[in-house]
């Protein structure tokens, strides 16, 4: 653009030249010569307004590039409970306003089903919870601390071709919970109490929790507890905090930021012989899928992630309101949208 610039400037001097030369304007070689420099001169201002548009355009572009360029696709699932499809929505509405492509698949199930998925690729990101995590891929591991879990989960991943990004300060775990009358009446308070008294009661659960290291087999074989009964229910979620309010259950499996504990004035038994270890919410994605733009925006989210503000949005949840509105409030809240 400036090359023409120069040579319209230039044509519009040979012009100039020339109609000097010719003297009189009525000559016809002078009328020529003053039409020639005249549309030389507009040619000279379009060209230049041209190259004012252009620059102003280069000079934007950084700007929109930032926000519409390649920051990867993504396919996002969750667990079959009303948390972990939150967290979801809450990376997928992250990620999207960030441009990543971002697809969903929620509610797939228990742990065995979508980890398969992440192995498979059907699906290369979900919500997870480090201390569950560790002890599925190694059953062995002895760590109990969230510094200590997290530090061991690179290990145990990366030959998977799965990684963990920055944790949060959201906390998880599974507890045992029963209702206060339930408490009072066999004066229970932690796990151990359970012991005595547990070949009389109803206990409910997830299908997967009969099995999993930290489930039937792990109060086993850390308190030596064995319930009378045990009734099928769901992860941590509304049948099991129903059931255990109805009576059809009397302990049961609830994550800790379930809202169904305060609300109904439930008793959280402590764990001594930490049955159950810490469960801090992360992200676990393929390393394939990751990208800078996908690495620094679940980081941003991870950091603003808490266990009281978790809470806060599952009372939401429970009561109702879709999954999606809850994660977009809460990123735009938080300044992540």
């Amino acid at each position: 653009m400036r090359t023409t610039t120069k040579a319209l400037t230039a044509l519009i001097a040979t012009a100039a030249t020339l109609l000097a030369a010719c003297g009189s304007s009525s000559d016809p070689l002078s009328s020529t010569a003053s039409s020639v420099a005249t549309s030389a001169s507009s040619l000279v201002s379009s060209a230049s307004s041209a190259a004012t548009e252009a620059t102003a355009a280069t000079e934007e572009t950084p700007a929109s590039s930032e926000v519409s360029g390649d920051g990867g696709a993504v396919s996002i699932g969750s667990a079959n409970f009303p948390e972990s499809a939150l967290l979801a929505e809450i990376y997928a509405g992250a990620l999207t306003a960030k441009g990543v492509e971002v697809s969903k698949t929620l509610n797939i199930g228990n742990r065995e089903a979508y980890f398969k998925g992440l192995l498979d690729g059907s699906i290369d990101l979900i919500p997870e919870y480090t201390g569950n995590l560790l002890a599925y891929v190694d059953s062995t591991a002895t760590a109990v601390s969230a510094e200590d879990i997290y530090a061991a989960l690179p290990t145990v991943l990366e030959p998977k071709g799965l990684t963990v990004l920055d944790q949060s300060a959201a906390e998880d775990k599974d507890a045992i919970v029963v209702t206060a009358d339930t408490a009072s009446k066999y004066n229970l308070k932690t796990i151990a109490d359970l012991a005595a008294v547990a070949g009389q009661l109803t206990f409910g659960a997830s299908p997967e929790f009969e099995t999993r290291v930290d489930g039937l087999p792990g109060l086993k074989e850390k308190y030596g507890i064995t319930f009378g009964t045990f009734l099928q229910l769901d992860a941590g979620g509304p049948l099991s905090a129903n059931g255990l309010k109805n009576g059809q259950v009397d302990a049961t499996d609830l994550f800790t930021t379930d809202p169904a504990i305060p609300a109904n004035g439930y008793v959280v038994l402590e764990d001594p012989k930490n049955n159950f270890t810490a469960q801090i919410v992360v992200p676990l994605i393929t390393k394939a899928a990751i990208t800078p733009t996908i690495t620094t925006t679940l980081n941003a989210v991870s950091a603003k992630l808490t266990t009281a503000g978790l809470t806060e949005l599952l009372v939401r949840v429970y009561a109702n309101e879709s999954a999606e509105t809850v994660a977009k409030d809460w990123l735009t809240q938080n300044g992540l949208i």
